[in-house]
């Protein structure tokens, strides 16, 4: 099935390098028409917002990391909530971390899913995929 965007833009916020590489590995496998930016720390995250404040385009869906250098990834999931025109931007937390008290932070400051990531590459690829499927194919955005 086509992604509804011709092409689909996704901000990926992760300062493991492996990890990003994996995740951009799974996520041109399944399509390359999806453009993949990538901020390596919660800093780099806040900057794209000012970008997308000044008209270059917003991601579909953001997917970020917890433990983040400079800026931590729940401050950056409270600061996209917070704005008025980015709180109903799906993010979805893939993050490494096990505490349930993170988790219920995220959900509070309005995560929209919460992901750990796996350690085994082929289920780590398969769950980065169904991702993908569901937020890039089978769920609807307003206008």
């Amino acid at each position: 099935m086509p992604y509804k965007n011709s092409l689909s833009n996704i901000l990926l916020v992760d300062d493991s390098r492996t990890d990003v590489d994996l995740i951009e590995r799974a996520i041109h496998n399944k399509d390359a028409k999806v453009q993949l930016s990538v901020a390596q720390d919660g800093q780099e995250a806040l900057a794209c917002l000012k970008e997308w404040e000044q008209g270059s385009p917003s991601p579909l869906i953001v997917l970020l990391d917890l433990k983040l250098p400079k800026v931590n990834g729940l401050d950056v999931l409270r600061t996209l909530k917070s704005h008025p025109r980015y709180k109903t931007l799906p993010v979805i937390v893939l993050t490494a971390s096990t505490d349930p008290h993170e988790m219920l932070q995220a959900y509070q400051l309005g995560a929209n899913s919460f992901i750990m990531k796996a350690t085994d590459y082929n289920e780590f690829a398969s769950s980065v995929v169904l991702l993908l499927h569901y937020w890039c194919e089978l769920n609807i955005y307003p206008e």
